[in-house]
């Protein structure tokens, strides 16, 4: 797996966002979504738009800033994908297309997050504004 010093937050159209400071090929995995590991129970009523879900019984809390993952933007055509681990207790993200140094690492947030967050106030991503 890459370093952090592959990566770089940046200004994007959307608030902040990372981008890649190498190419990446195809199923490499990129970064890893860090957090505190929170039970389900635990996320109601949070105001927290950085949990990542393992399964029905627990979260990822990646609200640190040091999680530098939680900088990756939401896109209707996404270079990567978060990937759980086997045993449900680590999400990765891997390019699921080459990506090329400069370019922006955006993963598709999935159908609840997009239809709770996204839509009411559209999709900002590159393939929705531009």
């Amino acid at each position: 797996m890459s370093s952090q010093q592959d990566f770089k937050v940046f200004r994007s159209t959307t608030g902040l966002g990372l981008k890649a400071l190498r190419s990446f090929e195809v199923a490499e995995e990129l970064i890893e979504y860090e957090g505190r590991r929170i039970s389900s129970e635990e996320t109601y009523g949070m105001d927290n738009r950085y949990l990542f879900h393992l399964n029905e019984d627990y979260c990822l809390d990646g609200s640190s800033r040091s999680n530098l993952a939680r900088y990756i933007n939401h896109s209707c055509s996404p270079n990567a994908q978060a990937v759980l681990s086997f045993d449900e207790t680590s999400i990765t993200i891997e390019a699921i297309q080459p990506i090329e140094e400069g370019e922006e690492i955006v993963i598709d947030y999935g159908e609840e997050y997009f239809q709770e967050f996204i839509e009411p106030i559209g999709c900002k991503c590159t393939k929705c504004s531009g």
